[in-house]
């Protein structure tokens, strides 16, 4: 399965146009551009497991920095200060990596983020 058998193309681009300048990616916006934000639980658990790229459970910080590279090959990598504030932002027990227990942060984050 891939991002786009869940998300429309159209909305992934919308998305990615929408953070293309570096320092200006807004995970809450992204969420809610790309329609994730408007997924079921059992979409967005499907859409953490091809994001956990290792395939360890967790999204790391060295993952979470390609995140908008897993919608698209050629978009750019997350800035160091943004990849922080998004795993602040999703990172609830402070071990620097999003949980297996992502679709739990993932519905958190299209509630909560700014």
């Amino acid at each position: 399965m891939s991002l786009t058998d869940i998300l429309s193309p159209s909305d992934i681009a919308a998305a990615l146009r929408d953070c293309q300048a570096p320092d200006s990616f807004s995970p809450k916006k992204f969420f809610q551009i790309s329609g994730m934000s408007k997924k079921s639980s059992s979409q967005l658990k499907e859409i953490f497991r091809i994001l956990d790229n290792d395939q360890s459970g967790f999204i790391e910080e060295d993952e979470l920095k390609y995140f908008l590279q897993r919608f698209e090959c050629g978009a750019r990598v997350l800035t160091s200060s943004e990849t922080k504030t998004f795993l602040a932002a999703a990172d609830h027990d402070g071990d620097g990596k999003i949980g297996a227990e992502g679709i739990d942060s993932f519905n958190d984050f299209t509630e909560t983020l700014e």
